[in-house]
């Protein structure tokens, strides 16, 4: 077989690099848990129609071909583009087994047509949380999500510090609505592209495309360039001159955001009214939030997610929701790549059992066997070659330590970091707890999470 050519966009972890990803599920998981957010996975197939239906388009979504039209009306499935659509799904399908307001966390892959560039990816991992109710939810959820992402984010203490951006699509819908916008909806669609194209370009499709005169597109832009950090951005958005009922409650509840939200603000963590972002996807209604890495802003938003009012409804009940989520393969990988992040070793073994010679192997196994009793990772040496090669082997490998089984039948460890070597007792000896398993270390400094 040739040697296979790597498929961009899929990217495939080493053995270090994959535990720092578990240590990251890890966290988040806890933190989540710690607020009383319930574990779930979904399937990873949905029906077409149900992909295609929140604004997405189809040349984003994996078609899944085996699956497709088979002729009895079957619209074909594919592939999740994220967590939000199947959760909906979910929701409905189980609502009478379920309470409410329901409290969610899942941690899975999904899969998108994306162009592969740097933090965007064609199969990655998503951790989202999400709080649905049955026909209403109370506002201050939208405050709550933001506060445990922001708090999870912060566990994770490789991350440099972190801004969560914050808008309300009613404020920007009514603002255009007031401007005398035919489709404040497609105004908004064309303000989502301000992180990818100049403001003069956006301008020009705002004109072109959305029918705006030459001063409407730029109020349009003058909103939009609308960033603070407290809630000064209702002075300036009403400094703009325009007029609308839901521009006045968009106001009141992003205000409401920022200001329930400052108790998290930290030297690592701003929460920022920034009016520019409006969120592409269709279902979003309310609170919109996007995230950005200090430093690493060319990764884009690396978390995000906002207020649905109306994604499910059975027609008996609606069910609104209001969720955010972090792209753990977005943020994670290309730090793995560049060196910020990495794991103080490559293996979980925290020792290796040396080998005397090949007759010996059944008394080192029988050493392991009483190390792994006591929680201690560790495997035997493959080959009795000489014990510095043994040694070089682990070094290697990034274990810490090597047993030896003396010829009188004692028993010693050897740090070999330091050259420490003393006698122990395989049935009660431990290793201390930060060589136990594999660190997660910052900047190659001896940082830890």
């Amino acid at each position: 077989m040739a040697k296979p050519t790597p498929l961009s966009g899929f990217p495939e972890l080493l053995p270090a690099e994959r535990f720092v990803e578990r240590q990251v599920v890890d966290t988040l998981a806890r933190t989540f848990e710690l607020h009383g957010f319930a574990n779930l996975e979904t399937r990873a197939v949905e029906p077409m129609d149900q992909l295609l239906a929140k604004g997405e388009t189809s040349k984003e979504v994996y078609v899944l071909k085996r699956l497709q039209d088979t002729g009895d009306g079957d619209a074909g499935m594919g592939l999740h583009f994220d967590l939000t659509v199947p959760f909906a799904r979910y929701v409905l399908e189980n609502s009478g087994k379920l309470d409410f307001p329901f409290r969610r966390y899942q941690i899975q892959k999904v899969w998108r047509g994306e162009r592969p560039q740097a933090g965007r990816f064609r199969e990655f991992t998503q951790a989202d949380i999400d709080v649905v109710g049955r026909d209403e939810l109370g506002f201050h959820h939208d405050v709550e999500v933001a506060r445990v992402m922001a708090e999870a984010l912060s566990n994770l203490e490789f991350l440099p510090g972190f801004r969560i951006q914050v808008n309300n699509r009613k404020l920007i819908q009514g603002f255009y609505a007031g401007l005398g916008a035919d489709d404040p909806l497609e105004v908004m669609r064309i303000v989502d592209k301000l992180d990818k194209l100049p403001g003069e370009k956006v301008a020009e499709l705002l004109q072109a495309d959305a029918g705006l005169s030459a001063d409407q597109a730029e109020q349009t832009l003058a909103l939009a360039r609308i960033s603070t950090d407290g809630t000064g951005f209702v002075d300036q958005v009403r400094a703009l001159g325009v007029h609308h009922p839901l521009l006045e409650e968009g106001l009141a509840d992003l205000a409401a955001v920022v200001e329930g939200c400052a108790p998290i603000v930290s030297e690592r963590v701003r929460v920022v009214a920034d009016l520019s972002i409006a969120r592409g996807l269709d279902y979003y209604t309310g609170t919109v939030f996007e995230t950005r890495l200090d430093g690493f802003e060319g990764l884009g938003s690396i978390c995000s997610g906002g207020r649905y009012d109306a994604l499910a409804s059975d027609g008996r009940s609606t069910y609104p929701g209001v969720g955010i989520s972090f792209g753990v393969s977005r943020a994670l990988v290309p730090l793995l790549s560049q060196g910020v992040v990495r794991a103080s070793r490559s293996v979980p073994s925290a020792v290796l059992v040396a080998l005397n010679d090949e007759e010996s192997r059944p008394g080192a196994d029988a050493v392991a066997a009483s190390l792994r009793a006591s929680g201690v990772p560790c495997e035997v040496a493959p080959t009795p070659a000489r014990f510095g090669k043994q040694i070089r082997y682990a070094e290697r490998r990034g274990i810490p330590y090597v047993w030896f089984v003396q010829a009188d039948g004692s028993h010693q460890v050897k740090d070999i970091r330091s050259g420490d070597q003393v006698e122990a007792d395989p049935d009660h000896w431990t290793p201390p707890t930060v060589d136990l398993r594999p660190q997660v270390v910052m900047n190659h400094e001896e940082q830890k999470l």
